[in-house]
């Protein structure tokens, strides 16, 4: 059996089939703390010993020059590049709709408050580049980058054993104006872009997928005072169907979603108890003519098939769930979409394919994984920005509010906020006076 099937499970065991494959972090520390120890003493070097230590890859130039960026872009076909570039042109439009204008509120007289979004100086991209070399991620992550203004934006990628670096990934961060890309994954590439060397610059901030390795580095940056996008797990994907669904659109669904790696998790949740089998059927049909068949069936292993009474049951689970992707297969879509509270993109009606937001529809496809949609948005313009707030008061704002924050100090026992209050009502008091 590839899916593990279950048929109208209690909800007291509803958190049960909600985990996820588990990865213990904690056992890399020790690695991971070795290889940060080792970039923070000798720089670049520690970063190419590590590169040909992992990927057996030894060039000694870390950066990609301006010839391979141009290389790169000559060696993909039209169709390829119409295809990036039709994508670039979505998520553009998509995350610049989502600047924001400053806010400016008088709280009361003579208190003018404001807020408004300042870039994030440094950010350090990471693209994985191994068995799924991922330029979409790079116009994910980049296109924000870009229009949040972000100063000094560098990215890390692997290489091929020959020092290669997928030519659609350049193509990509250049379309994004990234000149900064470095030949290096993995540990090293984050403590590099956490601590800094000669050639790769100390980030405010990571963003991007990656291994449980690259998981693991992320969440030491952290130790150093580099924030990172969103706490990492495995891909996964929800779809609630019923018997409007095309099955074979169900399979197709969950397999591209599996393909991801083997720790990967698909659930499909129905009221309708002949979909599962269909479904099951597809998938198997399906597999035979994917090249990932393996690590799908692997991914496949972890995951569910669970038949519940009806529609309104489907959406309580997945809001429980709280899926990275959750996608809508049912006669009564819109009116499910109303009812998502957790999950890190919605994707509604059978012709809405996942793949639309991995690739080109213009969303976002860095999300929230295992359970972290329940507190966690996924990447967007926001993300490659600060949010600073400002405030003014006149001398009319200080008498109208000062004996207010006066008072509230005081019950606080914090004299010295009380005091910074109370020495400019005096003085503002002895000015008016002496007027």
């Amino acid at each position: 059996m590839m899916m593990n099937i279950v048929k109208f499970p209690e909800r007291k065991e509803w958190e049960k089939y909600c985990k996820r494959p588990s990865i213990d972090l904690t056992s890399m520390d020790e690695i991971v703390q070795e290889i940060f120890d080792a970039v923070f003493k000798k720089g670049d070097q520690a970063v190419r010993q590590y590169g040909e230590k992992f990927s057996e890859y030894s060039g000694a130039e870390l950066k990609v020059t301006k010839s391979e960026i141009n290389d790169a872009k000559n060696s993909l076909s039209e169709e390829l590049k119409t295809a990036i570039q039709i994508a670039y042109d979505n998520i553009f439009k998509f995350h610049s709709a989502q600047k924001t204008t400053t806010l400016q509120l008088e709280t009361m007289e003579g208190i003018m408050c404001s807020r408004k979004s300042v870039p994030i100086n440094s950010v350090g991209l990471y693209i994985p580049g191994g068995t799924a070399p991922l330029f979409s991620t790079v116009l994910m992550l980049g296109i924000p980058a870009q229009i949040a203004g972000c100063k000094n934006v560098q990215l890390c990628t692997p290489t091929s054993m020959e020092g290669v670096v997928h030519p659609a990934i350049l193509h990509a961060a250049n379309l994004c104006g990234i000149k900064n890309i470095f030949k290096t994954g993995g540990i090293q590439a984050i403590a590099a872009m956490t601590l800094g060397t000669d050639t790769i610059k100390k980030s405010d901030k990571l963003f991007g997928p990656g291994n449980q390795y690259v998981a693991a580095a992320k969440q030491k940056a952290l130790e150093y005072g580099v924030a990172a996008d969103l706490p990492a797990g495995p891909s996964e994907v929800l779809i609630i169907a019923d018997e409007t669904a095309d099955a074979n659109f169900v399979a197709a669904d969950l397999l591209a979603q599996a393909e991801h790696g083997k720790d990967s998790q698909v659930i499909l949740l129905t009221n309708t108890e002949s979909l599962i089998p269909k479904v099951l059927v597809a998938i198997e049909q399906q597999l035979t003519a994917l090249p990932r068949r393996e690590i799908c069936m692997a991914a496949l292993k972890n995951s569910h098939a669970i038949l519940l009474k009806d529609l309104t049951s489907c959406m309580e689970f997945s809001n429980l769930y709280a899926t990275e992707h959750l996608i809508l297969n049912t006669g009564a879509d819109d009116e499910l979409a109303e009812q998502v509270i957790n999950a890190g993109s919605v994707f509604i009606g059978k012709y809405t394919a996942e793949s639309m937001g991995d690739y080109a529809s213009g969303t976002n496809h860095t999300l929230p994984t295992n359970g972290f949609a329940n507190s966690f948005s996924g990447v967007s313009l926001s993300s490659f920005q600060k949010q600073i707030t400002f405030q003014k008061a006149s001398e009319r704002g200080l008498l109208n509010i000062g004996k207010h924050v006066e008072e509230m100090a005081a019950a606080e026992g914090l004299d010295a906020h009380k005091q910074a209050i109370t020495i400019r009502l005096k003085s503002l008091k002895k000015e008016l006076k002496n007027d």
